[in-house]
């Protein structure tokens, strides 16, 4: 018989997992049970990079985001550190604490493609979400841990098996914790062969539609979009859109072959959900509504779910 676990994670994308794997780290038996493996969560619909740490100093935002920024630092499958740049069309829109960020350097004129006003190089690393979700599942099981296919009815069921419940399930949310500040946010992932880019680019501010491309090796993940709607497969004229905007950017993109285009929902929320829920000897930890950050905040929100649980 399987042992009982002391922590069940709900959920097995990059927060259920980056948070199963923290707790096993500080020598908890986990156990995930999840609605669905991690191959096929929303995470692996990320265009995921980390950083710069734009968020105010002093804020948990910040805090995540330096302990993620820490831990992906050290290689790892489906990371890599890489120069790139981000861009904003208004001239002067350098955002405080950007010039902190390691690789700082204002763009030379040349660099900055036509439409653009500011621009700076930083290095930072990009997340190849389905490689790096398949690393963190390895490290996870190989470490004794068990996922389990098998979603939880209610977190007063998920109670009964464990006593010690972190609630990681993104958009579920909004059902399982009776959480209508959950919204889901539409986004399209484009994904070309890598015809040799070695730095990425970034437009902000993130509008409803902007251009950014990240080069892993062999393919190049293209944005962005994020809109409203349910519609869950991307139309050809959204996906045209996108290789225009990057095209542009980017002339070598131009002719690249089409190997992916599919819709993710993000987790929106006004603001990520992390705290303890305690009745008698039970807890369980909300850690939910990362909207596009997960990735970003993961490791950071990670370790508090761990000192909650230790409180």
């Amino acid at each position: 018989m399987t042992a009982a676990p002391d922590a069940l994670v709900l959920g097995s994308g990059i927060i259920g997992l980056t948070t199963a794997l923290a707790l096993q780290e500080a020598g908890s038996r986990v156990r995930i049970r999840t609605a669905a493996p991690p191959e096929e969560t929303t995470s692996t619909k990320a265009a995921a990079m980390v950083g710069p740490n734009l968020d105010p100093p002093g804020s948990p935002g910040h805090r995540w985001q330096q302990e993620t920024l820490r831990r992906l630092r050290a290689a790892a499958p489906g990371v890599r550190v890489l120069d790139g740049r981000l861009v904003a069309r208004p001239a002067g829109a350098i955002p405080p604490g950007a010039d902190q960020t390691e690789g700082f350097r204002l763009c030379e004129p040349a660099e900055l493609p036509e439409g653009y006003g500011t621009g700076f190089w930083v290095t930072l690393p990009i997340v190849d979400t389905p490689k790096y979700l398949q690393h963190l599942r390895s490290e996870f099981e190989a470490g004794g841990g068990t996922l389990e296919v098998r979603p939880a009815a209610s977190l007063a069921e998920a109670s009964e098996e464990c006593p010690a419940v972190v609630n990681c399930t993104g958009l579920a949310a909004r059902e399982l914790a009776a959480d209508e500040r959950v919204e889901p946010v539409r986004g399209i992932k484009v994904v070309v062969a890598d015809p040799g880019l070695e730095s990425f680019f970034l437009e902000a501010p993130i509008n409803p539609e902007w251009a950014t491309y990240l080069p892993h090796g062999d393919h190049v993940v293209l944005g962005g979009v994020q809109t409203g709607g349910a519609d869950p497969e991307p139309s050809d004229a959204e996906v045209a859109a996108i290789l225009e905007r990057c095209v542009r950017v980017e002339p070598r993109l131009a002719g690249a072959e089409l190997l992916e285009a599919s819709v993710g929902f993000r987790p929106g929320r006004d603001e990520v959900r992390l705290e303890a829920d305690r009745d008698g000897g039970s807890v369980v930890v909300h850690n939910y509504g990362h909207g596009g950050s997960g990735v970003m905040y993961s490791w950071g929100c990670a370790a508090d779910v761990v000192a909650l649980l230790s409180s």
